[in-house]
């Protein structure tokens, strides 16, 4: 037998193992059949039909009227609190299908299905494009789905998408046609689709993204709703506007080219003004900086499939009544620091304990029922002098430099680019020779870039990467004055690697997690790794002291022994303390969302380094008083 014949007895089984295939689907009209008969054929062009798929195996679409919701997530403080639950249905409310706009229903039609009540569940012509593009690209590239084939998908079958999975989504939908009316299929799709932030179903969307019902949207509304489903975090208007409007371009054209909409209405959706409403997800929890953080750790690690209906149980690290009286103390300080002028100014917080990297607190702005964005987690701010530590480390690291040692702060310039740069000292002038010691309480610019430059700016780069600052850094003059962006998170937990003497364990706010029938998903019990020289970090926190008992910090000193450092970018952007005592680290950061300055003459020292003890008093209260180890209980490195 030549290969050609071969070849072709090949593909008389795999026709005919299609049509085995659909065997048992039930009564079929000509039109399902011809549709069964194209998809079988494009399904041999692309070689998969004799995937050996049980029909039989199937799940029975009967089940939809008996459909319960997933598992819930539950998230709790490290006490056992409940602070939110988390599920596929928390944010969705059914409403019937002559209660969503006209619009919005030949919006989604258009987007995902113009011919959704001409065929019979799969359409053959959708599917044919779909095969040919996948065969060329080999592999699943476009999906070809109906608005039946899609619900059935996203209730039944893996998200994962494979041939097997596409051919079941068509065996299923044509059931289902069977025994559903076209207006309960997209009702049911309606109410069951994703459309971000939590979101699910018309209704809720609708709320969360222009404050309405479902009803009252508007054709410029509905044409953005309809865009979102194909990826919804992607191109929802509150991530991007302008990502936002280009899909609502593309289903207004859609709907234009199949006649449902006028050429003027076209004109007139694409000029209309969008009044967006505000995110709702996670609403009504307790403590949402905390919730969403954990939130996003789930999403990232397990997907947004698990988070929202995996069941998991999340303890977090924090203690819920800790956590309150931090949002507490940054709302006080908000006030005050309004009443000196500071106007629009956001605060936040983040608290870490050195010994097991676990954060105690966070607290990423404000108010997060007005701003859910977490400037603890996602601001990457300018450090400013609260950089200078890092370069202090790199130094005391080599072991040619300790705490007494001298360095001159007199004028100096470099070679920068096609000019010269000339770094000056926050007051303008120079004080000559002093201690390292000095240098740093004092916050002197001079001695700092002269050690940078003298240890290797790369250096200084490599020891941030290992504290897990992972903020983009050029090795310029400059960089030992903070010129980069990093988030109060990062600061937290490079000091708390110096307070626990280069011990360090990766920062997290989740201690546990298990699955509903108790299994150990995550045990995030800390494993210290030593990843700094600990003569080294306890020089510098012994250094820091000096920058608190009689330096720029002195706002921060408490009865008890405090290592830690002000900065201040020399445009009053961004100011902040950043300090430790052995058994709590925090970093407070102040500064504006749109960037500008605070203040003339804003300084962390002045502004910042209070609100640093206001807190720590309420939070070290009845924690006993613990001095730090002295450099010389480790063994000083060697000079190289």
């Amino acid at each position: 037998m030549s290969s050609r014949t071969f070849e072709d007895k090949q593909r008389q089984n795999q026709v005919s193992s299609g049509f085995e295939f659909f065997k048992g689907v039930g009564q079929v009209t000509g039109g399902t059949l011809l549709s069964i008969t194209m998809l079988t054929s494009s399904i041999v062009a692309g070689g998969l039909v004799g995937l050996a798929i049980s029909f039989r195996n199937l799940p029975d679409v009967r089940q939809l009227k008996n459909f319960f919701p997933s598992e819930t997530t539950y998230i709790y403080d490290i006490k056992g609190k409940l602070l939110t639950s988390v599920h596929g249905e928390a944010n969705r409310e059914v409403i019937p299908l002559d209660r969503i706009s006209p619009h919005l229903k030949r919006a989604v039609l258009a987007s995902e299905d113009g011919h959704f009540y001409d065929h019979h569940g799969i359409n053959p012509t959708g599917v044919g494009r779909a095969i040919v593009v996948n065969t060329m690209a080999g592999g699943v590239k476009e999906g070809g789905s109906t608005i039946t084939m899609q619900l059935v998908k996203n209730l039944f079958l893996s998200q994962r998408r494979a041939f097997t999975r596409k051919l079941a989504e068509a065996v299923l939908a044509i059931r289902l046609e069977q025994i559903l009316e076209k207006n309960e299929i997209l009702e049911m799709y309606l109410n069951q689709v994703y459309w971000g932030h939590n979101n699910y179903g018309v209704q809720t969307a609708a709320r969360s993204y222009f404050n309405k019902s479902a009803e009252s949207l508007n054709l410029a509304e509905s044409a953005m709703m309809a865009g979102l489903i194909q990826a919804p975090e992607e191109f929802s208007p509150f991530a991007s506007m302008k990502l936002a409007k280009h899909k609502q371009k593309e289903v207004l054209g859609r709907m234009r080219e199949l006649g449902w909409i006028t050429q003027k209405e076209y004109d007139n959706a694409l000029k209309q003004e969008i009044k967006l409403g505000r995110i709702r997800s996670f609403q009504g929890s307790a403590l949402p900086y905390i919730t969403n953080t954990v939130a996003q750790e789930l999403r990232k690690k397990f997907g947004r499939e698990a988070l929202l209906k995996g069941g998991m149980r999340v303890q977090t690290t924090v203690d819920a009544k800790f956590q309150i009286m931090a949002e507490d103390t940054v709302k006080k300080w908000h006030k005050n620091l309004s009443g000196q002028g500071l106007s629009r100014n956001q605060i936040a917080l983040v608290a870490i304990d050195p010994r097991t990297h676990f954060v105690k607190a966070l607290v990423g702005g404000v108010d997060a029922k007005s701003s859910e964005f977490n400037r603890a987690t996602q601001a990457q701010r300018q450090p400013g002098s609260a950089f200078k530590p890092f370069v202090y480390y790199a130094a005391f690291a080599t072991g040619k430099y300790g705490p007494d040692s001298t360095v001159i702060d007199a004028p100096v310039s470099y070679r920068d680019g096609n000019g010269w740069y000339f770094p000056r000292n926050y007051d303008g002038g120079f004080s000559g020779a002093m201690s390292i010691r000095t240098a740093l309480a004092q916050s002197r610019n001079i001695p700092v870039i002269k050690l940078g430059k003298a240890v290797g700016m790369n250096k200084v780069i490599e020891i941030c990467r290992t504290l897990g600052i992972m903020s983009p850094m050029e090795p310029v003059t400059s960089l030992p004055l903070g010129a980069i962006g990093v988030t109060p998170l990062e600061m937290a937990s490079a000091y708390a690697t110096f307070a626990n003497y280069g011990w360090q364990s990766p920062p997290t706010v989740i201690l546990r997690i298990t699955d509903s029938s108790g299994n150990v998903l995550i045990d995030n019990t800390p494993k210290p790794q030593l990843a700094l020289d600990p003569w080294a970090s306890a020089a510098i926190i012994n250094v820091m002291q000096s920058a608190v008992d009689s330096g720029t910090g002195k706002g921060a000193a408490l009865d008890r022994p405090v290592a830690g450092k002000t900065g201040t970018t020399s445009s009053e952007k961004d100011i902040w303390f950043v300090g430790t005592v052995p058994q709590l680290t925090t970093a407070v950061w102040v500064g504006r969302d749109d960037n500008r300055q605070l203040s003339s003459g804003a300084t962390g020292g002045g502004m910042v380094a209070p609100i640093w003890r206001d807190f720590m008093v309420q939070a070290l209260k009845d924690v006993p008083v613990e001095k730090f180890k002295s450099p010389s209980q480790f063994p000083r490195p060697k000079a190289n």
